[in-house]
């Protein structure tokens, strides 16, 4: 919450009380234009949205009305009742809100403001979150799901009755998703208890500014906005790409080959942050940069799996400013602010344009001074999208992703919640909902069959009393069917599905599983430990750990063995699609080669040596390059749309492929480019007309052929599983005990196939296919994409793999990242290399590092995979050979 010095303004005086005047003065500083604007609207009574560069002091602007008001209120008499909270601050994330407390109190304490701040989040004691609803905080900092705990209390109206102010922090983060979806009925809610309730979102990447202005205020017919604050300007960042003296890999996502520049990096900067993608590449980067520490540097790790305290004692760690690099995934992504953070670096490719410019921020963290940042591909395409993100940012353009309807099972979530607080009438409740943006397009029928829905459980599941949780009493008002039913909820609230999870206990090696009382690291997922056989290590908070076995919901574990083989957890979830921006941008740098003089050597001659050997195409165009290798043909195509554009993409082919009797044998995809191979020449058959490329690209194969895959596929059942436990139908949580995750799938699986055969048109099926749509499938993504390159299909016949598709043949068969143990594979590779590049080839991939396995959620497919049912789980997929058994 840095701010620094501008010019004095005439208004502060006017707007400020004097100890803030005075506060601002001490300091040297004098509050910036934008800071004052935002409370002069604030106290004209208007919600406003401020878009401002990371440094320039957002999180004192949004503040600021709450403070000055506080600061004039009366104090409470002795005897007096204890008031309602005043600002309600709301943040995407927990270690946000932590921070916020720690940055708030200090110019609280200094303008000598009597003002309590308090968070309020999962982290927080039952206690604690029991004593502030009986004494409020002036000031709680908390997150979308203890919001909507709050609003289902039967206290809730007295709780917020005397507040004025709502600030919700990274307003772009929190919108996009359920949680965005639940935050916005929340919102609707607020605003029925305090009809003069001012919202101020702040944010610093934005695409799209009104829809953040109409999601912040109550919408009618007229769809109101909030206000707009634009601040421009902020240093531009210091970015560069490494441009390593070691060989960019062609595939793989470790960039393990650039641990020693990244490490000398760190040792010539006070702090650094080291962001990554998922949680099994933080703890692989962890390791890797220990396994360098000759210096014995303090480097720490931060993820979601781990456990809180260890969490919080790195926050705390980094905050005092005794740590020289923290590893860290999105959960440091968003507003934390650490002032000496001089060095950001980005491993991985970043996906999009504003999730960079976000992370980037966390260096400095003032609007004047310029960030420093350093991207690190993992492999040769992830050059071209760092080139493009570092581009982006230089130009300012945002990606962030366009807000979705509200979804229905989040919609029966709060329905539920609403009930728990006090009964409620349903046209009453319905125009609180619609007023909130995302459910503005709602019909009095869809609601009506979710109050249903919420009452009975549907028409297929009526006659079941278990699934009746609200009731019409004589009044017409619809109130829970049992106490139960309340506490019930208040156990399992919130949007976000984890793959079930166990503890992970540490116990002393030799005990095996004998002994309680040791600490708890975190979490993995129980699938992962499944897998696991009693000796086998994996890498956990850091640690090589060996797995001792299960014990009801905890994963006994003890410190590991040295040189073994160390297997890491794959985490389901934990990877961000590719933007469409800066898909676009790469499409464009592939189709320009004058634009190639600023990527390393070793990838510009890679691109050149794909041109001379194949094509490279325009940049609106669709390149298939077909090929034999081995006794298989491929198939490979490059719509750079993202892994589960591809991955659908690649579902449907195979279905089309199989139909035109090419025996397709499997697929993989990956955010650049899909291959598919098969027994059959495909590149003979598109020649022949049979099929043509064409048809087979056609959009149609998003009507009936989707349709088919996904009744055939276990996909819909797993999203089912999603929307049944958000939406309350199905508990994961019981009080005293917790279901399995096996439990919890038996009972989704047995109510997806009653409501498929008997109420297809359910309102969660519904609920269901549209967020297969959205999210596993990302279908409009593809629809627009088929109907970009219709006409525009450019088939290069190929003798040989052609440069450009070594990557993604590489991942063909991908279970281990290997340094150098398994030389068959090292081989291969190095033979395929070769075959693509020919004389321009280097010896063959580097040599050096310990072997780590990947495991856990996508190395081993589930039994309906194997079967060739499919799902967008996985990047890979091998097909039945139903084509074989014909012949």
């Amino acid at each position: 919450m840095t701010v620094a010095p501008t010019l004095v303004n005439d208004n502060a005086a006017a707007l400020l009380p004097d100890p803030f005047v005075r506060w601002f003065a001490q300091k040297g500083w004098s509050p910036r234009p934008h800071q004052l604007e935002l409370l002069a609207r604030a106290q004209a009574g208007q919600s406003t949205l401020l878009i401002a560069p990371t440094g320039a002091g957002k999180t004192l602007a949004g503040f600021l009305p709450s403070l000055t008001e506080l600061a004039a209120r009366p104090k409470r008499k002795p005897g007096e009742a204890h008031r309602g909270i005043h600002t309600l601050y709301i943040s995407p994330l927990k270690a946000l809100a932590v921070d916020i407390e720690r940055n708030l109190g200090k110019p609280v304490e200094e303008i000598g403001l009597p003002i309590s701040i308090e968070t309020r989040t999962g982290d927080t004691p039952a206690h604690k979150r029991q004593r502030q609803k009986l004494a409020p905080p002036d000031i709680l900092l908390t997150t979308p799901e203890q919001l909507a705990l709050l609003i289902a209390g039967t206290d809730a109206r007295r709780f917020f009755e005397d507040m004025r102010y709502v600030v919700l922090d990274e307003l772009h983060s929190l919108v996009t998703s359920k949680r965005g979806h639940l935050l916005s009925l929340g919102l609707a809610r607020l605003r029925t208890f305090q009809p003069d309730l001012r919202a101020i979102g702040l944010s610093a990447t934005v695409a799209e500014p009104d829809e953040l202005r109409r999601w912040l205020v109550g919408q009618d017919a007229s769809g109101p906005m909030a206000g707009l604050i634009t601040v421009a300007g902020g240093a531009k960042p210091e970015i560069s790409i490494l441009d390593s003296d070691e060989r960019v890999p062609w595939a793989g996502h470790s960039a393990r080959y650039a641990i020693p520049e990244i490490y000398d990096a760190i040792k010539r900067h006070k702090t650094t942050l080291l962001f990554v993608n998922t949680r099994s590449q933080a703890e692989l980067l962890f390791q890797e940069l220990w396994r360098v520490n000759e210096d014995t540097l303090p480097i720490a790790l931060h993820h979601g799996s781990l456990d809180v305290g260890q969490r919080r004692r790195v926050e705390k760690a980094m905050a005092d400013n005794v740590l020289r690099a923290i590893v860290a995934t999105s959960t440091l992504d968003l507003g934390v602010d650490w002032g000496d953070v001089d060095l950001v670096i980005h491993v991985g490719a970043p996906k999009g344009a504003s999730r960079l410019a976000q992370r980037i921020g966390r260096a400095n963290h003032r609007m004047d001074e310029p960030s420093k940042a350093v991207l690190i591909p993992a492999n040769r395409f992830e050059v071209l999208e760092c080139r493009a993100a570092l581009d982006a940012n230089y130009l300012g353009a945002q990606d962030t992703p366009p807000l979705l309807d509200g979804a229905l099972d989040v919609l029966a979530q709060h329905v539920l919640g609403t009930a728990c607080a006090a009964p409620f009438d349903a046209n009453l409740l319905y125009s609180e909902v619609t007023s909130a943006a995302p459910y503005a397009w709602l019909g009095r029928e869809t609601f009506d069959r979710v109050i249903d829905f919420v009452a009975t459980g549907g028409y297929a599941l009526q006659s079941y009393e278990r699934y009746a949780r609200i009731r019409r009493t004589k009044e017409g008002l619809w109130r829970v069917t049992h106490p139960r039913v309340a506490q019930q909820y208040r156990l399992n609230v919130g949007t976000i599905v984890e793959m079930p999870e166990l503890n992970v206990r540490y116990v002393r090696q030799g005990r095996g599983m004998v002994g309680r009382g040791g600490s708890v690291l975190g979490k993995v997922e129980e699938y992962f430990a499944e897998t696991l056989r009693p000796g086998d290590n994996f890498l956990f908070a850091g640690k090589v750990l060996r797995f001792e076995g299960i014990r009801e919901n905890e994963c006994v574990v003890s410190n590991g063995g040295a040189g073994a083989q160390i297997i890491v957890p794959s985490y389901a979830g934990g990877k961000f699609p590719l933007s469409t921006y800066l898909a676009d941008q790469v499409r464009g740098m592939l189709a320009d080669p004058a634009r190639w003089n600023v990527l390393p050597e070793q990838v510009s001659d890679w691109l050149r040596l794909q041109k001379e050997k194949s094509v490279l195409p325009p940049r609106g165009d669709l390149l298939v390059e077909t090929f034999p290798r081995g006794n298989r043909h491929y198939m490979v195509c490059y719509p750079f749309e993202g892994r589960l554009a591809h991955q659908t993409l690649g579902m449907l082919l195979t279905r089309r492929l199989e139909r035109a009797n090419a025996r397709p044998l499997g697929f993989v995809a990956t955010d650049y480019a899909l291959a598919v191979w098969a027994l059959d020449d495909m590149g003979a058959l598109f020649k022949s007309g049979t099929p043509s490329l064409a048809n087979l690209f056609d959009e149609d194969m998003l009507g009936d052929d989707l349709d088919a895959w996904l009744n055939d596929s276990w996909m819909l059942k797993r999203m089912f599983r999603n929307c049944a436990v958000i939406s309350g139908l199905i508990e994961k949580r019981f009080p005293g005990q917790e279901k399995s995750g096996r439990q919890v799938t038996v009972s989704a699986d047995l109510i997806y196939d009653v409501l498929r055969s008997h109420e297809p048109d359910h309102i969660l099926m519904q609920a269901t296919r549209a967020d297969a749509a959205a999210g596993l499938l990302d279908v409009s993504r593809l629809g627009d994409m088929l109907s970009r390159i219709r006409g525009r299909i450019m088939h290069k016949e190929l003798e040989q793999i052609s440069p450009l598709a070594v990557p993604i043949m590489l991942e063909i068969g991908r279970e281990t990242v290997n340094g150098g143990a398994n030389e068959s594979l090292l081989m291969e590779a190095a033979d395929l290399v070769q075959e693509a590049m020919g004389d321009a080839a280097p010896e063959g991939p580097a040599r050096n590092g310990p072997k780590v396995t990947i495991r856990g959620t996508a190395s081993k497919p589930a039994r309906s995979e194997r079967q060739g049912v499919g799902t967008a789980d996985y990047g890979r997929r091998t097909i039945q050979e139903k084509g074989m058994k014909r012949k």
